[in-house]
Order: structure tokens, then C-alpha cells, then sequence
């Protein structure tokens, strides 16, 4: 059913019609996933400050952060792909979550293993990807079909 509004009339695609302001909940979810994926990392990096300066101090609370992460990559990286799904944005943010997710199981290994020349520089790659993938999450063109509809109807985000 036809809604008229300031002139023009929109289609009704859903059971409602979003606020211009709101965002769609495979966003949200990308973003509160993303957000408390840099969280953790924060968190490690505290952690593994305390390793370093500490010797002998126990690596349980990193390796049980380490598990952590794991699971929120994972979680962003299901985001990124169902975001991505239903609303038709770039594949990019997919692939690179896909690759936070796999390279912290790498960069476990790699600490794990006691390789500290490779595992601190691996640190900040895991890092890079998932602080672009969150200012992605909060930056333009997150919402491809309401760009595409908007161009449609002649307006501008």
C-alpha cells in the first residue's frame, strides 16, 4: 500500500518502514561484534604487556583472552557474511573478517609456540583488519539496498 509523505509517495517493503536514522540488524550486529572483537584486543594487549614485563607470570588469563577472540572473529565474520547476504554490500568486509577470524587461530599458534618475533608484528596485522573492519561497520556504503534505493528515488544519503 502507497504511503504519501512530503510529495512522494514510498512502497512499504515490510511490515514497516525503518526511521531515517536506524540502522538493520545484521549492521548492528556487525557492529557490536566488531566493537568487542577490538575490545578483546585491547584486552590482550594489556595482557601480554604484563607477560613481558613480568617474567614468569602466567599466561592463562592471555590464552583464555585468546579463546575469547576467537569466538567474537567468529562471530563478526557470520556478520560480516549475512550483512553482506541481505544487503547486498561489498564481499570485501566478508572476506577481511573471514581473515581476522582465521588469522587469530594462527597468531594463537604462533604464541603459543613461543615465536615472540612473529607473534608481536602478527598482533598489529590481526589489529589492522579488525579496526578496518570496524570503522567499515560504521562508515558509508554499510547499507547498500538503501543507497540503491535512495538513488532510485532520487535522493541522496
Amino acid at each position: 500500500m502507497p504511503v504519501r509523505s512530503a510529495g512522494r509517495t514510498d512502497q512499504l517493503s515490510g511490515s514497516r518502514q525503518r526511521s531515517a536514522g536506524s540502522s538493520p540488524r545484521t549492521l548492528v550486529a556487525l557492529r557490536v561484534t566488531s566493537v568487542l572483537t577490538l575490545a578483546c584486543l585491547a584486552f590482550q594487549f594489556v595482557t601480554a604487556g604484563v607477560l613481558i614485563s613480568r617474567p614468569g607470570a602466567s599466561a592463562d588469563i592471555h590464552g583464555g583472552g585468546a579463546i575469547v577472540l576467537h569466538v567474537l572473529a567468529g562471530l563478526t565474520a557470520v556478520a560480516a557474511v549475512v550483512h553482506w547476504r541481505k544487503r547486498h554490500t561489498g564481499r570485501w568486509p566478508s572476506v577481511i573478517a573471514a581473515l581476522v577470524f582465521l588469522f587469530s587461530f594462527v597468531q594463537a599458534a604462533i604464541g603459543d609456540s613461543g615465536v615472540m618475533w612473529l607473534h608481536v608484528p602478527g598482533a598489529l596485522v590481526l589489529t589492522v583488519g579488525a579496526v578496518w573492519l570496524t570503522a567499515w561497520s560504521f562508515g558509508r556504503g554499510t547499507n547498500a539496498q538503501d543507497s540503491d534505493q535512495a538513488r532510485t528515488d532520487g535522493r541522496s544519503l
